[in-house]
């Protein structure tokens, strides 16, 4: 029997039985296997540590009502990583590969996949590093492919409320850099803005575009959307933005199930009046209300700081409930675990 409170989740480390591992050498990539090792052992002189050579990904499993196991989309986190890899000059990892690891980490760990009624799901990270014994700025000899997984609730403490965010002097990424793919330098640049906007009660910072600071382009680890006021569902476009699974299939709901018109375009940060609503999206995030913005001295308020807009709801209730499997899903959205 699991010992823990399904209904009080956060979005917090816990260690489960079982992880997948397997490991790249010589050109290719062996059988992996499923381990209870949640140590990784690695050489000093690793990539990954020195240069960043590492690269991964994040998705969820989740329960239905009638105790069986989705998983949302797992081919699209396999071409990411895949892009991913190649830009940090990686073996990519087979599509098959990837989700059939992902499916035996959640099967061996299904104990760990919370009810349906608590709401909360199983977060699987996958992960890819550059190993072995090198110390030159060169590609690494070796690389691991891990995937281990978590019960988790909300990433956003609340759930689906309107929380505000803060402007960020920084960037999240260069011009030309690493910014479409889902690596951990990314990451660790977004931590002294992250800690700033904290600091001045904001939930998160937005980043502009590092080429002009005009344009919205990330919400600290998620992506933007915005409702216009004549209903139309607008997401940022730039090169520099991760391609969120979340905000591409928020796009298709959009236009495909509410009827509302989609497009990818510039967001300019002066402009932020032609939205009615505003939410941050991603796979940790789902999504998150977003109540006001503040830029510099100005402080802009969407639909309400204290309730959620119609579309936004709308929106969250059809794509939890696609990922449950309470709304019917578009064609080969849905992967279940057999358990």
């Amino acid at each position: 029997m699991v010992n823990i409170d399904w209904n009080n989740l956060g979005f917090e480390y816990i260690k489960t039985p079982f992880r997948y591992i397997s490991t790249w050498k010589d050109g290719i990539w062996d059988e992996g296997h499923l381990t209870e090792d949640n140590t990784l052992h690695i050489s000093e002189s690793s990539t990954a540590l020195h240069y960043g050579q590492q690269c991964f990904e994040g998705l969820k499993a989740y329960r239905r009502k009638d105790g069986g196991i989705n998983l949302f989309r797992p081919d699209e986190n396999a071409k990411r990583i895949q892009r991913s890899a190649h830009r940090l000059l990686m073996p990519e990892i087979p599509v098959d590969k990837f989700i059939n690891a992902v499916k035996d980490v959640v099967k061996a760990n299904a104990e760990y996949v919370p009810s349906f009624e608590s709401g909360g799901t199983l977060y699987l990270r996958p992960l890819l590093i550059g190993v072995g014994d090198t110390i030159g700025v060169k590609p690494a000899p070796e690389y691991i492919f891990t995937v281990f997984c978590m019960p988790v609730g909300p990433y956003f403490k609340g759930g689906l409320t309107p929380t505000n965010f803060y402007v960020s002097d920084y960037d999240r990424a260069a011009p030309h850099g690493t910014g479409a793919a889902k690596v951990g330098g990314n990451y660790a640049s977004s931590l002294m803005p992250g800690e700033e906007a904290h600091a001045k009660k904001f939930s998160d910072c937005i980043y502009l575009d590092p080429a002009t600071h005009t344009k919205v382009e990330e919400v600290g680890s998620a992506n933007f959307f915005g409702i216009t006021k004549d209903n139309t569902f607008v997401t940022p476009v730039s090169p520099s933005i991760l391609p969120s699974i979340t905000k591409y299939s928020l796009l298709y709901l959009a236009e495909n199930h509410l009827g509302l018109k989609a497009e990818e375009r510039d967001v300019f940060v002066d402009n932020l009046q032609e939205f009615a609503e505003a939410g941050a999206c991603g796979t940790a995030a789902v999504i998150s209300p977003i109540g006001g913005i503040q830029n510099g001295d100005d402080f802009h308020v969407f639909y309400s700081e204290t309730e959620v807009g119609p579309v936004t709801k709308k929106l969250y209730e059809e794509l939890t409930g696609i990922q449950f499997g309470e709304v019917k899903a578009p064609e080969g959205w849905i992967y279940t675990v057999e358990v």
